[in-house]
């Protein structure tokens, strides 16, 4: 495993692949995230759909649940969500709600994700990343969906 300097982007996702990592041992599509606020990981979450029997317990809304609680507050303004994969509609449209300050994405998701739909689904002024371990971030989901199809 590579050594990232501590604050780094890449430092973050790998974290997020740590998620994504439990939620892929838990038969779970393997998406993982952390929400980080001056510069402190404040929420860790990993897709729990089938766990919960929950079509919106995705990670990044698993995140934002555990982010608002930790900071006493619903808006995550000062806060950027990591997360192994684009975000779909229904997590952008969530985002939007928090204020989110900024969304880092690791894989592209070309069928689902919210970009399909534009990109005026976030808030304003959240920024976007996006590429960040972009190959370890897709293996992960490459790697469940062909064990799958087994």
């Amino acid at each position: 495993m590579p050594s990232y300097p501590l604050f780094s982007p890449e430092y973050y996702m790998n974290e997020a692949l740590k998620e994504a990592q439990k939620a892929f041992e838990r038969d779970e599509v393997p998406v993982g995230a952390v929400v980080v606020c001056n510069r402190t990981i404040i929420a860790r979450a990993h897709n729990l759909t089938e766990t919960l029997n929950d079509v919106t317990a995705h990670a990044e809304m698993q995140a934002f649940t555990a982010a608002a609680s930790y900071l006493g507050g619903k808006y995550l303004n000062e806060c950027t969500l990591f997360v192994t994969l684009e975000p779909c509609v229904m997590c952008a449209g969530a985002s939007f709600w928090t204020q989110l300050g900024g969304i880092i994405y690791g894989a592209p998701d070309e069928k689902r994700g919210y970009l399909q739909a534009g990109s005026n689904l976030l808030h304003p002024k959240t920024q976007v990343a996006s590429g960040v371990l972009a190959e370890e971030c897709s293996q992960l989901l490459k790697t469940f969906f062909q064990n799958k199809r087994r």
